[in-house]
Parts: C-alpha cells; sequence; structure tokens
C-alpha cells in the first residue's frame, strides 16, 4: 500500500537518509558522520522547527549525588506499569549519563546551581533530582540549537527543508533502500523526488494531531509511522497516548497546538484545585501533585466530569520569580490575560506523546529491513504504558547512537529499485477536523467500549472518503486516519486500564494483558493484529 502521489522528478543519493530534525534525527546524523558516511536529512518544516524545539521540560539521567541508573530503572518502570521491555529501559538509564555528557560536549549549555554544578530537578514520576534544564522551561530549545550548531559545521550532511515523507522504496529482495518525498515549493528540488540509500532511519516525532488538543506542532501528523505501517511493518502500544495533564485552556474554540504547562512549575511548587478550591492531588497518590502523568490526567478529567467544567487550575502563585524561571509558560499565560503570579491559570489535558509506534529492536531495526526508527516515531518498549517525564529527550540521544552504530557495522550494499506497491491510498483532506474530533471525544483520556465502537465507527465512513487530489493535506489526513484506525483498533482490544490506557468499562489493571499488541496491514490492505508477551527476565516472546 502507498500514498496516491505523482511519479518521482528528481531523485537524490546518501549512504543514510534521516527523516526528522529533532534530538533523535540530529543525533542519528550525527553520529553517523563518525563513520564517514553521507547524510541526508529530511524535515518537514524548516530544520529548526521540530517538536525538540518546544520541550518545556528536562533530560532525565542519572547524574547527581545519592543517583543511580538502577533508581532511574525503577522509576521509569513504576511509570510503565508493568508494560516496559526491561531490556530497553536498561540501555536507556545506564548509557544515558554519558549520552547527556556526548551532548553537552556539543556545546549544550543547561542550567547551574549557585555552586557551579549542572542544577538537576524533580519532576512527577521521579524519587530523584536528575531532570537538567536548560534556561528554566527552553531545554528542547538549547538541545536542538546545540546539535544543530554541529550539524551545520559538517559538509557531509545535506538538508532538505520543507519536504514530507511519502513512502518507503522497496528492493526486489523486500529490503528498505530509499524513500519518496515532496518538497514544498520551488527550487532546486521541487515537487516529489525520490532519495535512495543504503538505510533509512525514521525520526518523524509524534501523531498529536490526530486529537483536535495537542502540544505538538502542526508537523506532528505521524508520516513515519503511517509509512512504515503502508510498508509492512509493525507498530505497537499505540493505545498507549500520553495526555499532558496540564495544557493551558484556551477556550472551546482553540484547536491544533496548545501551549503546556510543565511538569517543572509543579516540580516548583504549583498545585491543582477544583473549581471549589480543593487541591484533590493530595488523596489521589502519594505523590500528589507530581504523581504520573496518566494519574494526574486521569484524576483531572474525573474532576472536570464531576463539575461540567471545560478546566481545573494551577496554582502557580508562590513561586517566586515566575517570569526569570519559567519565561516561556509565563508569555503563554500573560499572551491570553493570565499573570500567574496572581492568577490561578486554566488547565485541562490534551495529546502529548504517543508512547508506541514503530516496534524496533534495541539497534532501531523495525520488522523491515533497512528500515530504522528512532524517538517519539519507534517503539523500543522503554516506556512500556506510560513515559516517565523528560525520558523521550533521552531516549533520542540513546537511541540515535545506538542506530548510527549499528548501520555503521552492518551497512549492505546497494540494491536497485523494484515495482511500487499497485495499491494506492488517499483520503480527503476535507475530512480532517471529523476524525480529530471523533478522536478526541471516543478515544481520549477516558475510553470504554461504547465510545471506541463510535469512533471506529465514524473512521470506517471517512475511509470512503477519497479523493484524486495528490496534496500535503491530502497525505497527512490519510497518515491520521491510517493512525488513528490503529489506536482505535488496540484500544478496543485492551480490555484494561493500565498506564495512559483508561477503559471506564474496565477500570482495573489485568495480569492478561502483560504483552504488547501489534498492528500491520498486509500486502492487499487488510488489517492484522497480533501479540508479544512482555516478561520481567529481559526476553520477549511472540504470539
Amino acid at each position: 500500500m502507498r500514498l496516491r502521489a505523482p511519479q518521482p522528478g528528481w531523485t537524490a543519493q546518501a549512504d543514510v537518509v534521516v527523516i526528522g530534525s529533532g534530538v533523535a534525527g540530529l543525533t542519528t546524523a550525527l553520529q553517523i558522520r563518525a563513520h564517514d558516511l553521507s547524510v541526508l536529512l529530511v524535515t518537514k518544516s524548516f530544520v529548526d522547527e521540530g517538536s525538540t524545539k518546544w520541550a518545556q521540560g528536562g533530560i532525565a539521567a542519572a547524574l547527581g549525588p545519592g543517583d543511580s541508573p538502577a533508581q532511574h530503572e525503577l522509576d521509569t518502570l513504576n511509570a510503565g506499569a508493568g508494560l516496559c521491555d526491561l531490556a530497553a529501559v536498561k540501555v536507556l538509564v545506564t548509557e544515558g549519563p554519558e549520552a547527556v555528557r556526548r551532548l553537552i560536549a556539543r556545546g549544550a549549555v543547561f542550567d547551574r546551581s549557585e555552586t557551579g554544578e549542572i542544577a538537576l530537578t524533580r519532576e512527577g514520576g521521579h524519587l530523584r533530582n536528575r531532570i537538567l534544564h536548560a534556561g528554566g522551561d527552553a531545554t528542547g530549545a538549547e538541545v536542538s540549537r546545540a546539535l544543530l550548531s554541529a550539524v551545520s559545521m559538517d559538509p557531509g550532511i545535506e538538508i532538505i527543508e520543507h519536504a514530507i515523507v511519502l513512502d518507503a522504496l522497496k528492493s526486489k529482495s523486500g529490503r528498505v533502500c530509499g524513500v519518496t518525498i515532496h518538497v514544498i515549493g520551488e527550487g532546486e528540488r521541487d515537487g516529489v523526488g525520490q532519495i535512495l540509500a543504503r538505510a533509512v532511519v525514521l525520526a518523524t516525532g509524534g501523531l498529536g494531531q490526530v486529537y483536535s488538543q495537542t502540544t505538538n506542532p502542526s508537523v506532528s501528523t505521524g508520516d513515519g509511522v503511517a509509512l512504515a505501517l503502508r510498508a509492512g511493518a509493525d507498530v505497537a502500544d499505540v493505545e498507549f497516548i500520553q495526555f499532558h495533564p496540564t495544557v493551558l485552556y484556551m477556550g472551546e474554540s482553540s484547536k491544533g497546538q496548545q501551549p503546556l504547562i510543565s511538569e517543572a512549575v509543579r516540580g516548583e511548587g504549583a498545585f491543582l484545585v477544583n473549581d471549589r478550591g480543593e487541591r484533590f492531588m493530595k488523596d489521589v497518590h502519594k505523590l500528589a501533585d507530581l504523581a504520573p502523568r496518566d494519574v494526574v490526567a486521569k484524576e483531572i478529567a474525573r474532576q472536570m466530569a464531576r463539575s461540567g467544567s471545560k478546566h481545573v487550575w494551577l496554582d502557580a502563585r508562590a513561586i517566586q520569580d515566575f517570569a526569570d524561571r519559567f519565561p516561556t509558560i509565563y508569555g503563554s499565560c500573560v499572551a491570553i490575560g493570565i499573570d500567574p503570579t496572581r492568577d490561578l491559570i486554566p488547565v485541562a489535558p490534551a495529546s502529548h506523546y504517543a508512547s508506541g509506534g514503530i516496534r524496533t529492536d534495541l539497534n532501531g531495526h523495525s520488522s523491515v529491513s533497512g528500515l530504522y526508527a528512532v524517538g517519539e516515531t519507534a517503539c523500543t518498549g522503554a516506556h512500556g504504558a506510560n513515559r516517565l517525564a523528560s525520558n523521550s529527550l533521552l531516549e533520542g540521544l540513546v537511541f540515535g547512537s545506538r542506530i548510527a552504530e549499528d548501520i555503521a557495522r552492518n551497512l549492505p550494499i546497494w540494491e536497485e529499485i523494484g515495482e511500487p506497491d499497485p495499491i494506492e491510498i488517499l483520503i480527503s483532506p476535507s475530512v480532517r477536523g471529523e476524525l480529530q474530533r471523533a478522536m478526541s471525544l471516543g478515544a481520549g483520556v477516558v475510553r470504554s467500549e461504547a465510545s471506541l465502537r463510535e469512533t471506529a465507527k465514524q473512521l470506517r465512513r471517512l475511509e470512503n472518503a477519497t479523493t484524486i487530489f495528490a496534496n500535503v493535506d491530502a497525505w497527512e489526513t490519510t497518515n491520521l486516519y491510517l493512525l488513528a484506525t490503529a489506536i482505535v483498533r488496540s484500544a478496543l482490544e485492551r480490555t484494561e486500564s493500565r498506564g495512559s490506557h483508561w477503559r471506564e468499562d474496565h477500570p482495573e489493571v489485568s495480569s492478561n494483558w502483560v504483552k504488547r499488541i501489534h498492528q500491520s496491514i498486509d500486502e492487499i490492505g487488510n488489517w492484522r493484529t497480533s501479540f508479544e508477551e512482555v516478561r520481567d527476565d529481559l526476553s520477549i516472546a511472540h504470539s
């Protein structure tokens, strides 16, 4: 299966093509260059406009006194609600400190204490101070700046901006040997073209735009995950969509990307209250307002349902020097007439992070030869049912480096392109808003069999809204449709509540569901579901 698109009008070539310019893609590209391989980096907008830039939180790593990878591992496993791939977690937390040190060596500047040491803070789910920040709430921007600076100085990395990836190219043997892309605008390369490569790395970020409200930028339409599905790769854990609990509520008519209020604000002493002014998290979890994100998001949803309100409140008035400590957040609040030093901040959950994605091994291999995935696009299993705060930037650093080393060790020979897949799909962009609203209503923070079946019914109806006019809006809508279908199918299968998947009709955790759900599409477009049992002895069993 492939997107309906014009035939490629130009060809480029590199040893490795990396799709995406966030922390995962940039790290992978830089590490590949350490082995003197050529890299072509494709990004959907400007090269500095990936999701990483918007990350207000920090990077979690066991760097402080009294901390250890073992303790970081325990916190990650607790947040993952029994569904983490233990081997992936161990890689993440043990290789994390060195990955952060490499980032610092590349020029990243983190906040420091009065003694000159890196200032380590705490966020939800962490029992130790292990979060590095830059510029208070601008960690992502600093990480992006440092990596981009290194990329800009490397002549072996070619960058193509304003390009959406379409589909994988396969050789006669079935190995991925390149991609098709569409460059938006006119220039040396424009329109649909093909990039030939010996390895393809998907680092396209998240899929937050499948929902009406999200913290993700407009480019986060899950293009890499959808490409992998059409190429026959397995996706896993896609039912586990993390909703950030404290996103600035901007009114009923707001849609698309919304400003988030980082957990770091609650880490500095802010707390949640309902319409009656009651601190409701104290009676819900031992960590109260610093409980894992899924716990906080679900309780906020309950409070909103009880009161009929569209939001709850965050009280940050006691935080000293708020504007200096959280300049980005302060600016977002002031822009809608709220002064956090005097006013309560209206907040509500919004789609934030996909714990699932393209199922990979510890070196980024998907189930399709030649196709790698990293960062939010991938599912290593490290996050389980719910990502621990500030583990996402760390994941990009760690697994981006591992992928680069694997590619350098196992780079295949060049292969010629085989015949393209004859089956094409293209959904009209006119149904995009309807799709997003259906997903928010029926497959959001709180779900049930009834809500999910209704959403599935609406998606089946939208499947018939096809178009012959191939353009960026249609390609993105088609990608969102495929991802929405995968999410709903998996959410219906998982008849329990675990991590960021909450079923009203199955509110308990079930021992029958210590397994991940895989979704894939066969050669003629039929969906297939399979299961992977999660064990606690570093081994994985498939069924």
